[in-house]
């Protein structure tokens, strides 16, 4: 197989698992796709970021911010299928009802079903996402949002590399097994040069970026050693929803504070 055949493939894998963004392709992935397609999960989030971007100058027109916020945040939702959020909704319940129990946390997360814990955490976690765009939207820092997804899914390469992985099955395992480093090193030196670059003229929205989304990562990681020993796909999935949520946040609470 080739190299632009290869890479095609990795791209299509990554954008099929993580969007719903239609496309057209009959291809059946193996293991080696979906470890190759890590590299391109950054790539991915700055596609994401890029329609939610745009989503928000269309919407602005609207008389209502509170209304085009909220359709921003759907569009969001939908580009995604809420994959992450239902990693955050699995380990809300698992994390409070494991008690600290690793097995009984492992089974809770493999529950489909939602309890209260779940619903909770994620009605906060949109609400939270919906008031932050509110501020955002037509603020000279639109612009930025689209760095949010890009950052929120770079994380993913670094964690599959870096840390262990708690589950013995599952396509997580997979990607661990056929990891390539030096494809991951190459994707995260790509989202550092994009951030970095785009914001060179905001040094101090790019050191709030690398506060916020350290302080999330040693938080999650800690929680998920505490409970798991490592992390899952659901535990992958909520990083990359804490990681919006924080930079989304933090972005608009420095943007009320600048007007």
């Amino acid at each position: 197989m080739n190299a632009i055949r290869r890479e095609w493939r990795a791209l299509a894998c990554a954008m099929q698992f993580l969007t719903r963004i239609p496309l057209s392709t009959r291809t059946l992935f193996d293991n080696k796709d979906y470890a190759n397609s890590l590299a391109w999960y950054p790539v991915i989030g700055l596609i994401l970021g890029g329609l939610v971007w745009l989503s928000g100058v269309a919407l602005t027109e609207l008389s209502s911010t509170s209304l085009a916020a909220a359709l921003v945040l759907a569009v969001w939702v939908l580009l995604t299928g809420a994959l992450h959020l239902d990693g955050v909704a699995d380990c809300a319940d698992a994390w409070v009802g494991g008690f600290g129990d690793r097995e009984k946390t492992f089974q809770i997360l493999k529950d489909p079903r939602s309890g209260p814990i779940a619903v909770v955490v994620l009605l906060l976690v949109l609400f939270v996402k919906w008031a932050a765009l509110e501020v955002l939207l037509g603020s000279d820092h639109w612009s930025i949002i689209g760095l949010i997804p890009l950052l929120a899914r770079g994380a993913m390469p670094y964690i599959f590399w870096r840390l262990d992985y708690a589950s013995a099955s599952g396509l997580g395992s997979a990607l661990v097994e056929e990891l390539s480093r030096q494809r991951i090193l190459i994707s995260l030196l790509v989202v550092a040069l994009t951030v970095a670059l785009s914001l060179a003229a905001e040094l101090d929205i790019l050191l709030l970026f690398a506060v916020v989304s350290l302080l999330i990562y040693l938080w999650w990681k800690r929680a998920s050693y505490q409970k798991l020993g490592g992390f899952n796909g659901d535990c992958a999935g909520a990083l990359v929803e804490f990681l919006e949520l924080g930079l989304l946040l933090g972005l608009a609470i420095y943007t009320s504070y600048s007007l």
